[in-house]
Formats: structure tokens, sequence, C-alpha cells
């Protein structure tokens, strides 16, 4: 197991997680209830861990270009159909608004 991103707080740590998992990197938060001393602790207390070593460096690539927005404007442009009801959605979404169906992969 080894540690991928630094938190500020435990939302953005939950976001870099959530972020890694939908990209099939299993990772989990560690220190979150710990932020509640920040001014005992490191700053750093809260970071979020990937659990096969073996993906670190498509963890860290992908975690680099997610921090900088790349991600989300390598999708921006691109509207995509949801197969759950036929709804056209903008390519910013993951999930459609209309019923909750996930993005597929690759659309």
């Amino acid at each position: 197991m080894k540690q991928i991103h630094a938190a500020r707080h435990a939302a953005d740590a939950h976001a870099v997680k959530g972020f890694l998992e939908s990209q099939g990197i299993q990772a989990l938060v560690r220190g979150e209830f710990l932020t509640g001393g920040l001014g005992e602790l490191p700053a750093d207390v809260c970071s979020v861990w990937i659990t096969d070593d073996a993906q670190f460096e498509q963890a860290n690539e992908l975690l680099i270009d997610f921090l900088k927005g790349a991600h989300a404007r390598k999708f921006s442009g691109e509207r995509w159909q949801c197969p759950g009801c036929a709804e056209t959605l903008e390519g910013q979404f993951t999930e459609c608004w209309n019923c909750g169906t996930a993005r597929p992969v690759g659309a």
C-alpha cells in the first residue's frame, strides 16, 4: 500500500479516492477523522492510499491529469446517450441526471 495524495481535508481526499476508483484503482482514505486536531498534527494527516503498489505509476499519472483538470476537459465536449433511458447528456456528466445510470466506459 502506497500513499498517493496528501489531502487538505476529508472532502478532497474522498474526491481523489472516488476518481481513482472510477478508473479501476482501489484506494482508501486514511486519517480523515484526525483532521479535527490539525493544530497538533502534521498537515498531511488526511491522505489517499492505493492498495496495489503495482498501480502506483498509473494512479499517479491519472491523478496529475485529474488535479490539472485535464480529465474533465477530455469529456467536456462529447455528448453521450444514457443506456438506461436514452437521455442525451453533455460530456462532463458521469451519470444520467434523469435515471442515475452510470456513463458506460468509453462513451
